[in-house]
């Protein structure tokens, strides 16, 4: 489904080189300072990092789901952080607007979050409803052209920066069910809405979340996604399952950039006069992360041709989401050891990215929603 591939290579080739001069230099700065620097978000922005998926109408460059993972191979490679800023406004900060918002949600909002004016945000989370999703307690009460919208949104991405917030809340009190449920566009000066504190977390430092609250937070009918009440659970669900694939493409990403170090670091790494490379052990476990990272990227590359194609890939993005994360996992675990000690400190990236990938198997979807989903997709068509 690559629709031009000269404009693809120059654009991943440009990418490559961005990520190589501009990201990874700046990673250590990103790690110390919490942020990323505001010259390199210009520079996202002029490069249309920030809109890459939105479509071209709306002033994105409107990739297909195969570019798009193409894309994120090269992003990924670098400081999660960096991606983190602009993933949510190509993914689950503008997709449920895309798939569901009306024409006239689609002209206000996206041309804004394509051209980076606006940082887009997913709130869903809550304090206790993380997993079980459809068990949200937000509430949002009709009252003539406003909802009033009460209730706490937990570890919510990019909410610090925000402009918009995609906000899942039960419009039917009576209705306990994902069908209690809409989706709204909640912009970020509305009044009744606040931010808490900043979360300190194991890693991926520059990528910010915290909670998001809504105190008797007017929000006018207009903003309620598609117009309809009761659609929101399928809307957020739709935008997770194009989430996981982005996700997966991105730990494919990840774990290139680690076995590329520990490669590195093996063929100079001396001991019992010789580089470490060539020691059996050693080459055993490069070779499983070079297996393991091949398989996950033919997953991803399938998956994403099968959604171009029109094909329902609920279950490919779970399988997807489900072998990258985990086998980033097992990369970054052999990265460490083949560092030995030089591995458990910060003077190699390594440590950083051990830390950094781990949230990969948790959010956008556990590992273990992820078996939950693929298993009762199998027993669904096992039974039609």
């Amino acid at each position: 489904m690559i629709r031009d591939q000269e404009t693809l290579n120059v654009l991943l080739s440009s990418l490559s080189r961005f990520v190589r001069e501009r990201l990874m230099p700046n990673e250590s700065l990103v790690a110390e300072s919490d942020r990323i620097p505001d010259d390199i978000v210009g520079e996202m922005k002029s490069l249309g990092l920030f809109g890459f998926t939105i479509p071209e109408q709306y002033g994105g460059l409107g990739l297909t789901m195969e570019e798009e993972v193409m894309v994120a191979f090269e992003l990924g490679q670098t400081s999660p952080a960096f991606r983190s800023l602009i993933g949510t406004n190509n993914g689950i900060g503008s997709q449920g607007i895309l798939m569901d918002g009306t024409e006239t949600q689609k002209q206000y909002f996206l041309p804004r979050l394509a051209s980076g004016e606006l940082v887009g945000s997913f709130a869903l989370t809550e304090p206790g409803s993380g997993s079980d999703a459809a068990s949200l307690s937000c509430s949002a009460v009709r009252d003539g052209e406003h909802y009033v919208l009460n209730g706490t949104k937990r570890y919510i991405t990019n909410a610090p920066e925000a402009g918009i917030f995609t906000v899942m809340a039960r419009t039917d009190p009576a209705n306990k069910s994902a069908g209690g449920i809409s989706a709204f566009i909640v912009e970020r000066e509305t009044p009744g809405l606040s931010l808490g504190k900043w979360d300190v977390k194991m890693g991926q430092k520059g990528a910010h979340t915290c909670d998001v609250n809504f105190e008797n937070c007017r929000v006018p009918a207009a903003n309620l996604i598609g117009g309809k009440e009761g659609v929101g659970f399928k809307t957020a669900m739709r935008v997770l399952d194009k989430g996981r694939l982005h996700i997966a493409a991105v730990c494919v990403a990840a774990a290139t950039r680690m076995l590329d170090d520990a490669l590195r670091y093996a063929m100079e790494r001396q001991q019992f006069g010789k580089p470490i490379a060539e020691f059996q052990l050693i080459q055993a476990m490069l070779a499983d992360s070079k297996a393991e990272i091949y398989a996950a990227r033919c997953m991803v590359l399938d998956a994403a041709k099968r959604r171009d194609a029109g094909d329902d890939v609920a279950t490919e993005a779970s399988c997807c989401k489900l072998f990258a994360s985990e086998m980033c996992g097992r990369v970054a675990d052999r990265a460490v050891q083949i560092h030995g000690g030089a591995g458990y400190v910060s003077d190699y990236a390594i440590e950083r990215f051990y830390r950094d990938v781990r949230l990969f198997r948790i959010y956008e979807g556990t590992t273990q929603i992820q078996q939950l989903v693929i298993a009762r997709n199998m027993i669904r068509a096992a039974k039609h």
